[in-house]
């Protein structure tokens, strides 16, 4: 399946900034996460980690797997076509991430009320194990932000 971006599913405003930590191309250190559509207001993407994020030895730190939910989070909700910043996360780590390894996360929008947005995330092995879990509410921006 080709990789699309999340700006061409409906929400042109999201831009493509090529130095994002998370998503961004050009980016030294950076993830290079690259989502697609994987459904209504689900997003997807493949990770394969590296060493130079480890926090302990052979374990890729939980601020970095953070970083990678919470982007998928963000995807799905800009794929929606909502404008909106994490206000708060939640993520659950269920099991070590070794470096090397290919992994997948999912991003989906759970619900909208008012200017307050529901999303989750998920960080699954080659085998379907949840290594880790995600919970976040988005504050969708004012139009003139």
């Amino acid at each position: 399946m080709a990789a699309t971006s999340v700006a061409s599913t409906g929400a042109p405003w999201v831009g493509s900034n090529e130095l994002c930590f998370a998503c961004g191309g050009r980016h030294p250190h950076g993830l290079h996460l690259r989502f697609e559509p994987d459904g209504a207001q689900r997003v997807r993407a493949e990770w394969q980690t590296d060493a130079a994020w480890q926090g302990f030895q052979d374990v890729i730190h939980g601020g970095i797997v953070s970083t990678v939910l919470d982007e998928a989070m963000s995807k799905s909700v800009a794929g929606a076509g909502i404008r909106a910043l994490t206000c708060e996360l939640r993520v659950r780590l269920r099991h070590s991430v070794a470096p090397h390894e290919q992994l997948t996360v999912r991003g989906w929008v759970v619900q909208k009320r008012k200017r307050l947005v529901s999303a989750e995330a998920s960080l699954t092995d080659g085998q379907g194990v949840e290594r880790a879990h995600a919970w976040a509410t988005f504050l969708e921006l004012q139009r003139d932000v």
